[in-house]
């Protein structure tokens, strides 16, 4: 299992009336300033996403629709988790690997990073990332 300080589920505030649901985030819901927005959308149901792990970037992961497992390796364990509540979002911290897989038709994965992108933030190989720890 990964250690409850590098991976933390974050409740996503919404308000509920009878016109729906309306999810917030802003202030203090999550622990950095939101540097890029991207999402993951129409992937396969057998395709994965991700395959790395960020030297400084930390990243909320947000099913706002559908569900996908994640898989997440902290170099001496690892932990896969569900996501399929947009009102539950799943923050990994740097130096977590992760596999987003199994997505379900319609899935859209919704990502708020810490930092812009820079493709030397990334570690993209595996044996690197264990041998990093």
């Amino acid at each position: 299992m990964i250690e409850k300080s590098l991976v933390h589920w974050i409740d996503i505030p919404r308000i509920t009336d009878p016109r729906g649901n309306l999810a917030v985030i802003e202030g203090t819901t999550i622990p950095y300033k939101i540097e890029r927005v991207y999402y993951l959308h129409d992937v396969p149901s057998d395709a994965y996403r991700g395959g790395h792990a960020h030297n400084e970037c930390q990243e909320l992961l947000i099913p706002v629709s559908g569900s996908f497992e994640v898989l997440l390796d902290n170099g001496n364990c690892q932990e896969r988790v569900t996501l399929n509540k947009p009102n539950k979002g799943l923050l990994i911290n740097k130096g977590i690997w992760r596999e987003l897989d199994n997505f379900s038709s319609g899935a859209v994965c919704l990502v708020l990073a810490s930092h812009e992108f820079d493709e030397g933030d990334y570690i993209r190989d595996f044996n690197n990332f264990k041998e990093s720890k």
